[in-house]
């Protein structure tokens, strides 16, 4: 039996239900102990304080470790190494580690890292989870079709290059050892058969999808998948090594916005959708401190579907705030959106 300890590292676009998907493997550990690293995409850590406030016994602040240096499959040296090597150094090392990848990150240089020799004999990729947003692929949003995108391409004398967004997916299914379709209730059974399909053209042999709304799948189907990833890289094709092209974030712009307290969640989403009709806003995402309620507002919009709920109570010792991260394409105009976002 291998003594290594297996980790998970879960990729998906921007807004596809990572965060869920985490949550509900820690809801249904049954015992076992998980280590978190989660890589965010902006300043505010909207993620670790969704999953540190989730309530559960063997969900402990200090397994749940945020790297915001970068991108992780960037920064690997830097942070990520030292990261893991702390986690295995502990008295008590977890049963697991769950990685959520940044929505921007390449997972294939992060499964590079776990054959570096620090490691590499104390800890294995037990699998690569791709989550996708089907309701966003049935829209063509973060999918390749091929003959339709070189349609739309001899359409747009303006257009020179290839999509990034698309690059993103192509990159997050083919290095996957499962892919969860998660938000399947907001699409229908004939829709759903036809974003499998779509799926299925960037998958390696034997890769199984699964179906899921808000990431609700039994840790018994994600965690134990023993792929060893590190040890299968040449069967996880990548479009910047094919091109020979490094990796990086360019392309997309992010920043934090302070809001101060809010009278209404209702008015903070009106003003989301304005600013999402206006500029090329990719993904919004967190808090709320709504004037007279004693909960915190969570607020997360992938394009201009908007969910909020109030999570918890706010701590005695906690700054109450109101923050949103506002992440988009390269060239965002960070006054305009904030002067809709302020009102």
């Amino acid at each position: 039996m291998s003594t290594k300890i297996p980790a998970t590292v879960v990729t998906g676009f921007l807004g596809a239900g990572k965060t869920s998907l985490v949550r509900h493997l820690i809801e249904n550990a049954r015992g076992r102990r998980l280590a978190l690293i989660i890589n965010e995409f902006g300043d505010l850590g909207v993620d670790r304080e969704l999953l540190a406030g989730c309530g559960v016994e063997n969900c402990r602040e200090e397994d749940i470790v945020e790297l915001t240096n970068g991108c992780i499959c960037c920064t690997v040296a830097d942070d990520f190494l030292p990261t893991i090597e702390k986690l295995l150094n502990q008295p008590q090392p977890p049963d697991h580690i769950v990685i959520e990848t940044s929505g921007l990150a390449l997972p294939k240089p992060l499964v590079k890292a776990f054959a570096w020799p620090e490691i590499r004999t104390r800890v294995t990729v037990d699998g690569v989870i791709a989550v996708i947003d089907a309701e966003a692929v049935a829209a063509g949003r973060f999918a390749s079709d091929p003959d339709a995108v070189q349609a739309a391409r001899e359409a747009d004398d303006s257009l020179d290059h290839e999509s990034p967004l698309e690059e993103l997916f192509e990159e997050q299914v083919q290095c996957a050892d499962m892919v969860v379709l998660n938000k399947a209730d907001r699409v229908d059974a004939a829709t759903l058969e036809a974003v499998t399909a779509t799926v299925a053209r960037h998958l390696r042999p034997a890769v199984k999808t699964v179906v899921s709304v808000q990431g609700g799948i039994d840790p018994l189907v994600l965690l134990g998948i023993g792929a060893a990833a590190e040890d299968d890289l040449d069967s996880r094709p990548s479009h910047h090594e094919m091109e020979g092209e490094d990796h990086d974030h360019d392309d997309f712009d992010s920043f934090v916005i302070g809001l101060g307290a809010v009278r209404t969640p209702e008015e903070v989403e009106a003003r989301i959708l304005s600013a999402v009709a206006a500029h090329d806003i990719l993904r919004i995402k967190g808090f709320l401190d709504v004037a007279g309620k004693p909960m915190r507002h969570v607020v997360q919009g992938v394009g201009d579907r908007i969910q909020r709920y109030y999570d918890r109570r706010w701590k005695p010792e906690e700054e109450r705030r109101s923050e949103l991260v506002v992440i988009g394409q390269r060239g965002l105009d960070r006054a305009a959106v904030e002067s809709i976002l302020r009102g």
